[in-house]
Order: C-alpha cells, then structure tokens, then sequence
C-alpha cells in the first residue's frame, strides 16, 4: 500500500476551499458569521460525507428539497470519494485513531482536502489539526 507521508496534491480544481460539515450545520441554525462567511466566499466544495452528513440531519423531504436547491443556487461542488482519497483516508485512520480518536467520516473529509490541495474550513480544529499537512482555516461561531 502506498503511504501519503507527503500529502503531494494529485489534482487541482478551480476552488480552493472545502467547507466541513459543522460550518455548513451552522448556518442552516441561522448563525450569523456562518452566513457572513458562507456568503462572502464565492464558490465552495464539500465532500460527499460533509452531504450524507447533512442529509442525516434532516427532519423530513421538504429540508431535504431546500438543502438540495440551496447548494444548487450556491453552485456548490460535492467532491466523491475516490479511490485515491479512500486510501488517504486509510492512512490517516492507521495514523491517527489510536492516538488521537480520527473518525471515519473526518479522515475522508481530511483526505479530500489533501487530495485536492484545497484549504479546509472548519469548527472543529481538533479533528484536525493533527494532520500536518492539512491548511485549515478555524471558524468560530
């Protein structure tokens, strides 16, 4: 298997930023600096997890609906979990688990950032910050 110890960036997109899952839970709860920084960046990715994440969420179709069009008025990209980011992914989990508790769902969020070379905004920097590589930028509600 093939270890990620650099983090090389395999491919570039026009976007620069992944927005985990907590900002974008923000928002929706109505938080003011989430909509100002949401509104304020242009164009955005998530992952297919921060998605399913956010779909778990939701109480009933019709939320469903309004996540679906917001994202679609944002011009929001979901970025899916390829094979490459499932093996970043691997990495950070063997790395990182049983010294630091790194989750699934945050290890595959992690590695598509990585993948992609994008910066990743987020509230929960102690998820996180444990991956050297990895350009966070900390929101705080």
């Amino acid at each position: 298997m093939r270890r990620f110890e650099r983090y090389e960036k395999v491919e570039h997109l026009l976007y620069e930023q992944l927005i985990d899952t907590d900002v974008l839970i923000w928002y929706l709860r109505g938080n003011p600096k989430a909509y100002q920084l949401i509104h304020g960046m242009g164009t955005f990715c998530i992952s297919s997890v921060t998605y399913m994440e956010l779909v778990q969420g939701m109480r009933n179709k019709e939320e469903l609906r309004t996540l679906q069009k917001i994202f679609k008025q944002w011009g929001v990209k979901t970025l899916y979990v390829s094979e490459e980011i499932s093996a970043r992914a691997l990495f950070l989990v063997e790395e990182y688990f049983l010294s630091h508790s790194m989750e699934l769902a945050d290890a595959l969020i992690a590695a598509t950032a990585l993948q992609y070379g994008m910066k990743l905004i987020t509230a929960n920097d102690k998820h996180y910050r444990i991956v050297e590589a990895l350009e966070i930028e900390i929101f705080r509600a």
